[in-house]
């Protein structure tokens, strides 16, 4: 509709028209290494708007994320629900909501079948891998940038809290690394305006400050969040062995644990753990593809989950 000077002027409706966007965090990790399902030249995450045809949310989910990638989805869990004003410049008018899901699969992505591609999540996020110590992206870019960023802020108090908050976060001037602290880092990047995303939004800063590819929208926030999430949560539920093959050596499955974690863990200490909880039993044959001695296989008892709680990895 238009005023009396030809102006265009959205409608009450079209103002504050709500619509729903559903989002996959869709993760395997085949051979040591954490991939994510994406889309659009790993642009974004598989997508789509709930609609009134979709039988629920689930379902329109699955939908969407089989049509772009061919891809079906097993286990699913309702990740979070973002409704942020002015965060997506490219959301249509009226306010959008997006309600991510976390998706773990153990089948190996051996194909890329355009549109849908794996990609490592460290693509995205390459401070986040530490198996090999830490990143020089940190100390060489990150670090300095966000000590300049805490520096422009006009009283002493906000500066010191900036600075702190880095600090905490990227585990430098003697703190510790926090590797569930994904979100957080992402975020404290996004509000310095180190991330393309941020100069998107606000026309300004340095799009090439920070390495890590950028997505549409708030797809790469959703994915730090589902990162996030699985980090925490191998820690107290087995979920790892959703991303496994039927049969694994223990090998593998502390590679898996380490690609996720983005950490290295002590190889005794990590086997004792798994045999005093029960949670796998040998099969009773040998993997050659260990380039050395024959390993065992194992599998991961089911039985587990039904004798009692059970832990993760932590």
């Amino acid at each position: 509709m238009r005023d009396i000077s030809g102006a265009t002027k959205q409608s009450t409706t079209e103002r504050h028209a709500i619509s729903a966007d559903l989002i996959a965090v869709l993760v395997a990790a085949p051979n040591g290494n954490p991939v994510v399902l994406t889309i659009k030249d790993a642009t974004a995450l598989p997508s789509g708007p709930f609609e009134l045809g979709h039988r629920s949310l689930q379902s329109g989910l699955r939908n969407w994320v089989e049509q772009q990638t061919g891809h079906p989805l097993g286990y699913i869990e309702q990740l979070y629900t973002f409704a942020d004003r002015d965060r997506d410049s490219d959301a249509p008018a009226g306010r959008v909501i997006s309600i991510s899901y976390l998706g773990l699969t153990r089948e190996e992505p051996a194909h890329r079948t355009p549109p849908g591609s794996w990609r490592s999540w460290y693509e995205f996020f390459p401070w986040e891998d530490r198996r090999t110590g830490t990143p020089p992206v940190i100390h060489d870019i990150i670090v300095p940038r966000l000590r300049q960023w805490a520096d422009t802020a006009d009283q002493q108090d906000k500066r010191q809290n900036r600075l702190r908050r880095a600090a905490s976060a990227f585990g430098f001037d003697d703190r510790q690394w926090n590797e569930e602290l994904v979100l957080q880092r992402y975020e404290l990047l996004y509000e310095a305006g180190l991330v393309e995303e941020a100069v998107r939004a606000r026309e300004t800063g340095d799009a090439s400050a920070v390495p890590g590819k950028a997505m549409v929208g708030d797809h790469r926030r959703i994915l730090a969040t589902g990162i996030a999430r699985l980090r925490t949560k191998i820690k107290y539920r087995p979920v790892v062995f959703e991303l496994m093959p039927p049969s694994f050596t223990l090998l593998q499955l502390q590679r898996a644990v380490e690609a996720l974690a983005g950490l290295l863990v002590h190889k005794q200490n990590f086997r004792r753990l798994i045999e005093q909880q029960d949670l796998v039993e040998e099969t009773g044959e040998m993997s050659s593809d260990t380039g050395g001695r024959p390993a065992k296989l194992f599998r991961f008892r089911h039985a587990v989950l039904d004798e009692r709680s059970v832990a993760g990895t932590k």
